[in-house]
C-alpha cells in the first residue's frame, strides 16, 4: 500500500521491485496515477461511501479504457478530498452516519467533526446525491 503522495516512490517501486511485488493505492487522490504506473490495485476510504463508483473506475482500467477510469477518477476528487477534511476515519465515519448507514459514534482520541468541515461534508453529499 503505498499512500505517501509520492509518483516518484510508487514509480521507483514498481521499477525496483518488478512484476512479482504488488503496489496499491493507498490514498485516494492518486487511484489513477498509479494504476497508469502499473499498480494492481486501491485501497480506497472513499469505496465505504461510493463502493460501486471506484469500482467502475478500477473495472473500466481493467478493461483497457482508461479515458472513461481516468474520468471517473476526476469526477471523484471532490469526494476524495472531502474523505480528508480531517483526520481519517472522522469524516468517512461522519458521511456513513449522514447517510444512514452507520451509527456515526466517535471513540477517544477521535472527536466529532468540526462544524465547518461538517458543513463541507454536508455539501459535498449532497452535489454527489448521496443525502
Amino acid at each position: 500500500k503505498e499512500a505517501t503522495g509520492s509518483l516518484r516512490q510508487v514509480c521507483d517501486i514498481i521499477h525496483l521491485c518488478g512484476a512479482d511485488f504488488d503496489v496499491f493505492s493507498g490514498d485516494d487522490f492518486t487511484n489513477y496515477a498509479i494504476l497508469a504506473v502499473g499498480g494492481r490495485g486501491v485501497i480506497s476510504v472513499t469505496a465505504n461511501i461510493v463502493p460501486e463508483r471506484i469500482a467502475a473506475m478500477w473495472d473500466a482500467f481493467a478493461a483497457g479504457d482508461h479515458a472513461a477510469s481516468r474520468d471517473i477518477h476526476y469526477r471523484l476528487l471532490p469526494l476524495h478530498d472531502a474523505m480528508f477534511l480531517e483526520t481519517n476515519p472522522i469524516p468517512v465515519k461522519t458521511a456513513l452516519g449522514l447517510m444512514g448507514k452507520i451509527n456515526p459514534e466517535m471513540r477517544l482520541p477521535l472527536s466529532p467533526l468540526a462544524p465547518a468541515n461538517l458543513d463541507k461534508l454536508k455539501r459535498v453529499l449532497a452535489d454527489y446525491r448521496l443525502l
